[in-house]
């Protein structure tokens, strides 16, 4: 009996799946955005809606072989949306997939289109974790990157948040913008861990091609602080955020023990994961998709843009260029014969250091990321 109990154990366990819910609306585009989103009407909202969940109906397939351990709305401004618009969505999950009774459940939401109702209606929908997009304490700043609310909208929509239950509130922050000084940094640093938000992600602006900040700075890196500020400003981070109990767990991202996101943890673990909406990628097997981003033949039901068979090779640079963001580092595991001569000359250079059975950057390899995570990548 006990051998036949096993065999019934293992005939049902399911292998994780996170799920990420592309949502592409925003109150207005930011200058230094090159996101797949766009300001658009209630009814079209309300259309795509319909369609995202007709598409995650669709795939409902996976639930053979999957159960959901993580849910993130991304966009875009996913709390752009109304708030029956979400539990709609969240609905239609839980009507097709085994969805695990921990699941982590992210939504972006953006200060200035919070209110008491969209918290309470979240919450009733298994909503469980906020990720709120400051970016800056500094009114100034703010006006400058294009966002709709000012600090004090900021807090008010925090405490709400408070209020209304949520207990895994993410602050996204940005820094080395125009104009910004290493003390006015420090001061946003400040004021959030002064609220004590449970996690942190602090990235520096990267001015994208296509966007109004390339057009207005592409070509005056003079009105940007400088290599050595931006420097400064990474090591503050760092030093402020310790002081405060925040654990480093990834190059850009900080969280008190226990509150590491979960989904992108899985990003970086490489897990399987299933993307819905406009845009979308997955990645199931060794497989990767993306949807297509014309929302018209989106609206049309259809979805397939890309479809790409991952080689070993590629699988094998993934697995660095993604886990060494990492403060835990990776395991070599079957390629530290491959790599063997690499991770030597990284290493004597200061940029590596294994760990426990663990290859993990040094802080000098933390600070030239790009270049050492660039190594991995074959020509």
């Amino acid at each position: 009996m006990r051998v036949v109990s096993k065999c019934i154990i293992l005939h049902y366990m399911k292998r994780e799946l996170e799920l990420y819910i592309h949502i592409p609306f925003c109150a207005r585009k930011c200058g230094y955005c090159d996101f797949l989103s766009a300001p658009a009407e209630k009814s079209v909202q309300a259309a795509y809606v319909q369609r995202l969940c007709r598409e995650i109906e669709e795939a409902s397939g996976l639930a053979q072989v999957y159960e959901v351990s993580t849910v993130f709305f991304g966009g875009g401004t996913p709390s752009l949306l109304d708030a029956g618009h979400i539990r709609r969505i969240m609905g239609t999950i839980k009507d097709y997939y085994p969805v695990r009774a921990d699941a982590e459940i992210t939504l972006e939401a953006n200060p200035g289109t919070i209110d008491q109702e969209k918290l309470e209606i979240w919450r009733e929908a298994r909503i469980n974790r906020l990720s709120m997009g400051l970016q800056s304490a500094d009114n100034r700043e703010l006006k400058l990157l294009g966002r709709i609310h000012t600090w004090e909208e900021f807090l008010d929509n925090y405490r709400l948040a408070r209020a209304a239950g949520f207990r895994n509130i993410n602050v996204d922050l940005m820094s080395a913008l125009p104009g910004q000084t290493c003390g006015g940094w420090k001061d946003t640093l400040l004021k959030v861990v002064d609220l004590g938000p449970e996690h942190v992600s602090a990235y520096s602006l990267i001015v994208e091609e296509g966007t109004p900040f390339y057009v207005r700075y592409g070509e005056h890196p003079e009105l940007l602080p400088t290599e050595e500020e931006d420097r400064q400003m990474y090591e503050d981070t760092r030093a402020i955020l310790g002081r405060y109990g925040y654990e480093r767990y990834e190059i850009s991202n900080y969280a008190r023990p226990g509150y590491a996101c979960r989904h992108n943890l899985g990003y970086w673990n490489r897990t399987e994961y299933k993307g819905f909406g406009l845009g979308a990628a997955s990645l199931l097997g060794n497989v990767r998709t993306t949807n297509q981003s014309d929302l018209n033949k989106y609206l049309d039901g259809q979805y397939e843009g890309s479809r790409e068979e991952l080689s070993e090779q590629a699988v094998r640079e993934e697995y660095f260029f993604l886990g060494l963001r990492k403060m835990e580092g990776v395991d070599p595991g079957p390629y530290r014969g491959y790599y063997e001569k690499l991770l030597e000359k990284l290493t004597r250079q200061g940029l590596i250091v294994e760990r426990n059975g663990r290859i993990c950057l040094t802080d000098r390899g933390i600070d030239v990321s790009n270049y050492v995570l660039a190594q991995f990548l074959d020509d």
